[in-house]
């Protein structure tokens, strides 16, 4: 993608954060000066959605922030913009994982299905509900791992399985030990995700795997990347707020002075983690 359809695309983006109401296609297409199919492909591409699922995503986002606040779902619901309740549900499954009024209640009424193993960098957790993968954590042991899960989800219907048993769990541990150079065998598909997230923060975490194996980005460089220059401490928050630890490589970026930062797994891992990545890129 050239950086003319690049600062298009940004352009478009930047009238879908600030309109109340989602713009048609044919209205955004206008602006960017490409046709409406030439757009919603190029959009899709570089955002992963079309501009009404962005749109949609973004409200989606404050509806969320209303809601883990304590505001009351109609309220939220209201003061995110939406015109009635009915098109926040047709819709929260994929973009909250559950209903708003299941997400307040902390996971209230979802299934999480989830298992451990051991990895070069401790204990790996891999969780996932019916609807896609929720949680990739690390952490010394399993009670570790365990007590964080609850915490997340202290309302949902936790159960652990064994290896072996769950085909998402599996494949996720599959192609993060393919990925990682700890085995040899070709790694799976990604299964779907069941994170919730604004749509800043997909934004963040699509430009995260992007970052080839053995490089990294400063928290500036990736807003730089992004079109926002000035939004390097929101690239940070939204790193922070990853959930899936090596799915989504928040690992690769580091401090404007090149040093390593802070990670929510750990700095010490994070340092193992980019020297191992660094080893096999010179190989």
């Amino acid at each position: 993608m050239n950086k003319s359809t690049e600062s298009t695309l940004e352009q478009v983006r930047r009238q879908l954060d600030h309109a109340d109401e989602a713009p048609t296609l044919d209205t955004l297409a206008k602006t960017a000066r490409l046709s409406p199919s030439h757009l919603q492909r190029a959009f899709r591409r570089r955002y992963g959605m079309s501009p009404a699922e962005y749109h949609r995503a973004r409200r989606f986002g404050q509806l969320k922030a209303a809601l883990r606040e304590g505001a009351g779902v109609s309220d939220a619901v209201y003061e995110a913009g939406f015109g009635s309740g009915s098109r926040v549900y047709e819709h929260s499954d994929r973009l909250l994982g559950m209903t708003p009024a299941s997400y307040r209640a902390g996971g209230a009424g979802a299934s999480i299905r989830y298992t451990t193993t051991d990895t070069s960098l401790g204990r790996l957790l891999v969780a996932a509900t019916t609807r896609g993968i929720c949680s990739v954590t690390l952490g010394a042991d399993d009670t570790e791992l365990e007590t964080r899960l609850a915490h997340e989800f202290p309302k949902a219907a936790r159960e652990r399985v064994d290896a072996g048993r769950e085909e998402w769990l599996d494949a996720v541990i599959a192609r993060i030990a393919g990925q990682l150079g700890w085995s040899d065998a070709d790694a799976p598909a990604l299964p779907p995700l069941d994170v919730a997230a604004t749509a800043f923060q997909w934004r963040v975490w699509d430009a995260l795997t992007r970052i080839p194996s053995g490089q990294t980005r400063s928290y500036g460089e990736l807003a730089a990347e992004l079109g926002q220059p000035k939004a390097a401490r929101a690239v940070g928050n939204a790193c922070g707020s990853n959930r899936l630890a090596l799915i989504v490589p928040c690992h690769r970026v580091v401090r404007e002075d090149g040093s390593p930062g802070g990670w929510r797994w750990g700095v010490e891992r994070k340092r193992q983690l980019l020297a191992s990545e660094q080893r096999m890129a010179e190989r």
